[in-house]
């Protein structure tokens, strides 16, 4: 298994995985598998992003398929652009459990440690995900609250817990 930023090229790939992801993890997203699946191709280039643009994401290979992936958005604000908010993250079942999920982790941190106007990285995951809550954790993230009846499920309202992970000490303004 190896870990790589995703370009356009994998367009194709990283659609169907995630198509994937919104199907049989629903509970862990905001958006619904049908909203995605009407979403033109270019929303998806643009959410794949680039390693120098807002968005970056990371795909974790398996003998020539993608197996999972996460991406990180970066503010172009200049109030919140010390902030990187962390996304998509999927693992397929069959690859969970084998350190494919810290390897996309590791990689997204480092990416953003390589960018020196980002202090923090954010995230939010479904309340009772705690294979999800336990990775994140052990990459450092830090809970700081919950959202409570955040997300509609099939078995009703749950929270969003919100996550950080900080850095380098934020810059002060100028």
């Amino acid at each position: 298994m190896h870990v790589s930023t995703l370009d356009s090229s994998h367009v194709a790939a990283y659609r169907e995985l995630m198509l994937e992801a919104y199907e049989h993890a629903a509970d862990a997203f905001t958006t619904t598998a049908a909203e995605r699946r009407a979403e033109p191709e270019a929303w998806w280039v643009k959410r794949i992003g680039s390693s120098a643009g807002t968005a970056t994401s990371f795909g974790a290979w398996e003998e020539g398929s993608l197996v999972g992936s996460v991406a990180i958005e970066y503010s172009t604000k200049p109030k919140t652009r010390h902030s990187a908010l962390v996304l998509g993250m999927y693992v397929r079942p069959a690859y969970r459990s084998k350190g494919v999920g810290r390897s996309l982790m590791y990689a997204l941190i480092e990416a953003a440690r390589q960018r020196s106007e980002v202090s923090v990285l954010t995230l939010t995951l479904t309340e009772g995900n705690a294979s999800a809550l336990r990775l994140y954790q052990s990459c450092g993230f830090a809970v700081w609250g919950t959202e409570p009846l955040a997300i509609l499920t099939e078995s009703g309202l749950k929270g969003k817990v919100h996550m950080s992970l900080v850095l380098q000490q934020p810059k002060t303004a100028a």
